[in-house]
């Protein structure tokens, strides 16, 4: 799956209000863009959605089923 069709997926099923599915489409577009980003930028933007995806943190706890349905 593509950034394009990732971007799709999350606005069909009402996913801009998943925060996980949102680090999840900037994560793939990174990856499509290795090859052409400096080493160094690449990093940057790993390490930066790294301290987004821990800045999650538990905050589905008590409501899981609302928020990983099908």
């Amino acid at each position: 799956m593509d950034s394009g069709q990732l971007a799709r997926y999350i606005e069909e099923t009402d996913g801009i209000s998943k925060p996980w599915l949102l680090l999840q489409l900037r994560l793939k577009k990174l990856q499509e863009r290795r090859d052409s980003a400096p080493p160094d930028e690449y990093m940057r933007e790993v390490e930066e959605l790294h301290t987004a995806l821990m800045n999650l943190g538990e905050w589905w706890v008590g409501i899981e089923d609302e928020v990983f349905k099908p």
